[in-house]
Formats: C-alpha cells, sequence, structure tokens
C-alpha cells in the first residue's frame, strides 16, 4: 500500500466510544475507550482498541433542541429535497432463506413452500396448456434486509456547510431505509453511537441528534471505522454495508485502509467542497469492495447514493 498523503497524529491514548445519555440529561456518556480506562492496561500508541468504564459520566454537552436555529430549518429542507430525488432500490431476495425467517413473499416454486398463491399461479399459467413445476407460485419468507451502518465525520474540518450535508443525507436515507436494519455514528478524534443496530428511530429524530453533535477535535476514521465493524458483528456478510460521509482528511490514529480491507463493504461518500483527500477516500471504498462517490454540495447527494445503493451486496 502506497504511503498515506499526510501524516496521522499518533494518539497518547486510546480513543473514547460514547453513547447518548439515558433519561434525557441532553449528552454523551462514555462507554469505553480510554478515559475512565486502567492507565496501566497494554495498549500503543493510536491503538483503537476497545475498553468499557465502570463509571460512566457525562462528557459531552449536546446543544439544546428546543433551540432550533435557521441553519437547522435549512438542513431539514435539504433533507427532504434529498429523499423526493432519492431512488434507493431494495436488496436481492434471498432464496436460501430459512422457512419461518424473513420477509412473506411471492416467490416461484422451488421444492420449498406448500403454500400456493393462486393468484399469482393463475396469471403465470393463463394461456400455456403444459406449465412447468417453475410455473407454480408459493409463498415464503425471504429475508429482504440489510444492514448499513452511516459513520459520519463530525470532526473539525467538517463543521459549518459540510456537517449540515451529511446531516441531512443521514435524515434522508434514514427514512429510505426504515425496513432495514440501521445503525449511526458520528466520528472525530473519538466517536459516538448514536443510534445502535435495530433501534428504531424516527428518521427526524436521528437528524436532530446528529444537528446537536458539536463539531470537534481530529479526523479519526480508522476508530470510527472499527466501531462501525462492531456493530455488524454477527450480521452475514451479504447483508451488512457501511457508508461513510467524510472529506477523509484523516489526521488522527492508525491507517484506516486496514480496518477497511476488514467490513463487510465499505462505500465513501465524499465531501469536496474544501479541504479533501480523494485518493484514501477512494482506497478505502476499493479495500472496502464498495464505491467512493463525490458530492460538492447536498444537490449531489440523491444521485451518488442511489448509485452507491444500486449495487448489490455480496
Amino acid at each position: 500500500m502506497r504511503p498515506l498523503r499526510r501524516r496521522p497524529k499518533q494518539l497518547s491514548e486510546e480513543p473514547s466510544l460514547f453513547q447518548p445519555a439515558r433519561g434525557g440529561q441532553g449528552g454523551l456518556v462514555l462507554t469505553g475507550g480510554g478515559k475512565g480506562r486502567d492507565r496501566n492496561a497494554a495498549s500503543r500508541p493510536g491503538s483503537t482498541a476497545p475498553g468499557e468504564t465502570d463509571e460512566p459520566a457525562e462528557l459531552i454537552a449536546l446543544a439544546n433542541l428546543a433551540e432550533t436555529s435557521e441553519a437547522d430549518l435549512l438542513t431539514r429542507q435539504r433533507a427532504r429535497q434529498i429523499a423526493r430525488r432519492l431512488a434507493v432500490s431494495r436488496p436481492p431476495r434471498d432464496d436460501r432463506a430459512r422457512r419461518g425467517v424473513g420477509e412473506l413473499t411471492s416467490v416461484r416454486w422451488r421444492g420449498g413452500s406448500d403454500e400456493i398463491d393462486l393468484d399469482a399461479t393463475l396469471d403465470v399459467i393463463a394461456g400455456n396448456p403444459l406449465p412447468e413445476d417453475d410455473d407454480v407460485v408459493v409463498r415464503e419468507r425471504v429475508r429482504t434486509r440489510r444492514s448499513v451502518v452511516l459513520v459520519v465525520d463530525v470532526s473539525g474540518s467538517m463543521k459549518g456547510e459540510r456537517v449540515r450535508t451529511a446531516a441531512a443525507t443521514v435524515g434522508a436515507l434514514s427514512g429510505e431505509l426504515a425496513r432495514d436494519q440501521l445503525a449511526v455514528v458520528a466520528f472525530w478524534s473519538d466517536a459516538a453511537v448514536l443510534v445502535r443496530l435495530g433501534e428504531q428511530v424516527d428518521p427526524r429524530a436521528v437528524l436532530d441528534l446528529l444537528l446537536r453533535v458539536p463539531t470537534q477535535g481530529l479526523t479519526n476514521v480508522a476508530f470510527a471505522l472499527e466501531v462501525a465493524g462492531r456493530q455488524l458483528v454477527g450480521v452475514p456478510p451479504r447483508d451488512a454495508r457501511v457508508l461513510l460521509l467524510s472529506d477523509c482528511v484523516h489526521n488522527a490514529g492508525p491507517d484506516p485502509r486496514l480496518i477497511a480491507a476488514g467490513l463487510p463493504r465499505l462505500d465513501v461518500l465524499l465531501d469536496t467542497s474544501g479541504e479533501d483527500d480523494v485518493d484514501l477516500g477512494r482506497d478505502l471504498a476499493k479495500l472496502g469492495r464498495g464505491r467512493c462517490q463525490l458530492v460538492r454540495d447536498h444537490r449531489d447527494v440523491a444521485t451518488a447514493l442511489t448509485a452507491v445503493f444500486a449495487d448489490r451486496i455480496g
């Protein structure tokens, strides 16, 4: 692998992982990582090894949701515009699905289900005096759900218009993926799991939560991808994918390409409206067996996402 264009800062302590505070406290609390861990634990500079603390504490205050700024209203408007133009294809049917698992669907008979879809079968054999076995249509349960982790850069380089474009993208896409399993991870030098995989969250709530996370710190893409990978543990690789929304200006932690290569699939939506690292973004997507789509502003997002999700997983 060629050297990184930028030499990232090697961290003196492990990155931290946060989640929203419970009980409506309006902050992010530490759930694992460097802060609060045993300092004698074996580690190396730049390590992304996970850790836990027995004493969670509120560490990052989120903005007051009641104080809706004009910029937030603009972001919601952008999310609606993106959503109107999105054409995210459904995942392919899994004909290998086990009985009783997945969504009930009409399919050609292949020796499995004996629950005939009579109307659909009559439509198929109409005018055919010698129907074949596979002209019979049956009802089977087939798996059609993806597991998608949206990884959103909220580091200092993604402030202002860029982070609002990213938030609008997540708000729009979370509506399109309502039938799938979705997780949302925000990251800077640390990371926060805002939505765990499979949690049912209103798309507007996802957007609001992202808007409340302050843009800050360096950009540790490696740790963010590792957190995303942990969300997908136990998910069949053919159903799993990570979508990174970032400028890919990786300037903290180890080489993220090593993590990308271990993900089931990684697609990159790369903001080119300011400083960026297109070479790294393309490397990440190539190693992650996905696509890298360049966007200048929110108007490019729908087309880019449609292209990304047009590719079947696996």
